[in-house]
């Protein structure tokens, strides 16, 4: 379970004296303690899915995303870099993203697998594309390629 696997980066984060990483999953492990506490609250399963984990990580890149851009506008760059490694800490609990070839041959199935032929056919390969590889890969990179190859 990935709330395992979260808990027990933390204890060797302790262990190793990784300031950062222990931070940063100590911020994530709360968030999960304060979802869990909501759900309860509404009498609905007490336990957060390795999948709403997932959800939450990536969330937790896009604001670190954003904070950087911020950060590096108004040049603290220091702080951008702290944002850079939190992201590191939190990547490592992902599925790893797809590469460009990989994206492409991912589209490539999915569009045969479909039959897909015209631009009206988009929605339907990236249904596809998110359902097999929720996460992996960058949504507008994605129809980009749908767009290329159907347009």
């Amino acid at each position: 379970m990935l709330r395992e696997r979260i808990e027990a980066a933390l204890r060797r984060a302790r262990e190793t004296g990784d300031r950062r990483a222990a931070a940063t999953l100590r911020l994530v492990l709360a968030a999960l303690d304060e979802r869990e506490r909501r759900a309860q609250e509404e009498g609905a399963l007490a336990e957060v899915a390795d999948a709403d984990i997932e959800a939450l990580l990536r969330q937790m890149i896009a604001q670190r995303e954003a904070d950087i851009a911020r950060c590096e506008a108004a040049a603290r760059l220091e702080e951008a870099d702290r944002e850079r490694e939190e992201i590191a800490v939190l990547e490592r609990f992902l599925p790893p993203r797809l590469d460009d070839e990989r994206l492409r041959a991912a589209v490539e199935e999915a569009i045969r697998e479909l039959g897909a032929e015209s631009l009206k056919d988009c929605g339907r390969v990236l249904a596809v594309l998110k359902q097999r590889y929720n996460g992996q890969f960058d949504l507008a990179r994605a129809k980009k390629l749908i767009c290329a190859r159907l347009g």
